[in-house]
Order: structure tokens, then C-alpha cells, then sequence
């Protein structure tokens, strides 16, 4: 796919698994067309200790741990190069913009940075929308492209599909190496494989950063993560973050604050 992708790549991994799930084949096709592929890991993937059940934090860190070593496990299988481990739990990006932000311009800076890879904005995953937010101010001075992971859109799940098309998305079908790999690269992550039986191994889909009205979730009706938020108990595999509260942190900061350099 020459002329597509960079030369020194920041691939932006809001929680160890979504390099895989977002772009495994297209890792390996930039690659294989000579590119550097770095990837900044934005959390540690886990979610905060209080919000497990309380028989269960005391084995927090083991699961932090047990974390990280599946993402460098899959980097070396996927010839990337990490950079960064934050001490950030996930669903907690859209509380923690600052630090965010400045952790993605020093990437971008220290390691030369020419294009990015980022989650689209489709209301899989609240931290997967700060990301693409943030990273919509860069372009199009820096090349975005933006991977579809996941949505609920239409009240269906969708995998590898964004939720409205532009007529500029690029769709890589996997060849059976590329599908093997991938398969390979997802049976690593063991501690996620609850979460994971939605993945398809036969496509993936990116664009062009497209234009959003960040103000209001990404598509009508209820949103991926929110879809089980009729629990009436805190429940530790149920999100309940607020969509709108998203929304608001992101456009409160970005009306803010200056572009990152």
C-alpha cells in the first residue's frame, strides 16, 4: 500500500489489546513497507482497584502486571516498538487530559513522529473518543489515520465498521497469515478473553481523520460501552460512564488549551 502509511508511526493504545483488535494487518503491511511503529500505551488497561470487588484488589497490581507483560509479549510479535506504561486505569482518560495530551506531544516530538494511529471516535470505549479527540487537533497538519474497533450503532454490534462512512475508508481483508496472526496475537491476551469474542479476524478498516461535532456522543441511541448501565449495582465489568460527562470534559478542554507542539 505504498504512500499510505508513515515512516515513523505513533500508534496510540488506549488499553493493551486495541493494537491488535484496530490494526494488527496493517501494522504488519506498514512494516513490511519499512515503516517504524511506535506504540504509547495511554493506560495500563486495567480498571481501577476500587472499582473491583473487594475480594479482588488485593491482586490488583498481579493483574497490572500480568497486563503488561501480554502487550510486550504481542510487540514482539507484532515488531512494535513500545513507549510509555502510564500508571492510568482504564476508563479514566477523560479525567485525565493534561497529562494525556502532553504524553502524546512528547511522542510525537521525541521520536520524530509523521503520522498517528488512533481509535475512531464511534463510542466503543469513552477512552478510545478522548484519544480520537484529542488527536483531531493535530490534523491536518499531522497525517491521522482512524481505526473502527467496535459500536452499538443502529442498536447492533459492529466490528471493524464505522458507524457512518465518508466514502474515504480503506478496507485491508486479511489474508490467512494475517488472520493466523491475529488470532495469535489476541489468544495472548488471556486476561481479556471475556471481552474479545466480538473481534473479527477477517477485515480491518481505517481512514482518514474524519470531522466531529465532539460535543454530542458519536451516533444516536446507546453507545457501546453504556449498553449494560441498567444494572442497578456497581457491577466491575459494566462502564458507567457518562457519555455526556465525556463530552463535556472534551470540549471544555480543548476550547482551553493551545494545541500540542
Amino acid at each position: 500500500m505504498p504512500g499510505l502509511f508513515g515512516r515513523n508511526i505513533l500508534l496510540l493504545v488506549p488499553h493493551p489489546d486495541d493494537e491488535v483488535v484496530a490494526c494488527s494487518a496493517a501494522i504488519g503491511r506498514a512494516r513490511a513497507g519499512g515503516s517504524s511503529i511506535y506504540a504509547l500505551y495511554l493506560t495500563h488497561g486495567c480498571i481501577a482497584r476500587e472499582l473491583r470487588w473487594p475480594w479482588d484488589r488485593k491482586k490488583h497490581e498481579r493483574h497490572v502486571a500480568r497486563r503488561r507483560e501480554e502487550a510486550l509479549q504481542t510487540a514482539r510479535l507484532l515488531n512494535l516498538v513500545p513507549i510509555g506504561w502510564p500508571s492510568r486505569p482504564a476508563r479514566s482518560l477523560w479525567q485525565h487530559l493534561p497529562a494525556l495530551d502532553a504524553d502524546i506531544g512528547k511522542a510525537v516530538a521525541d521520536h520524530n513522529i509523521d503520522q498517528i494511529w488512533t481509535p475512531a471516535y464511534e463510542g466503543g470505549n469513552a477512552d478510545h473518543d478522548v484519544v480520537n479527540a484529542l488527536i483531531s487537533r493535530l490534523a491536518p497538519a499531522v497525517s491521522v489515520l482512524e481505526f473502527a474497533e467496535y459500536n452499538f450503532a443502529g442498536g447492533r454490534g459492529r466490528s471493524q465498521e464505522f458507524p457512518a462512512a465518508n466514502g474515504s475508508e480503506v478496507v485491508i481483508t486479511l489474508t490467512p497469515e494475517e488472520r493466523e496472526l491475529k488470532k495469535r496475537a489476541l489468544e495472548i491476551y488471556r486476561s481479556e478473553r471475556g471481552n474479545l469474542f466480538y473481534v473479527k479476524t477477517g477485515r480491518e478498516c481505517f481512514r482518514p481523520m474524519a470531522k466531529y461535532d465532539y460535543s454530542r456522543p458519536p451516533h444516536d441511541g446507546t453507545l457501546w460501552y453504556a449498553r449494560f448501565q441498567w444494572v442497578p449495582f456497581r457491577h466491575p465489568r459494566v462502564d458507567f460512564t457518562d457519555p455526556l460527562d465525556v463530552c463535556r470534559a472534551i470540549t471544555r478542554f480543548m476550547a482551553s488549551q493551545p494545541v500540542s507542539s
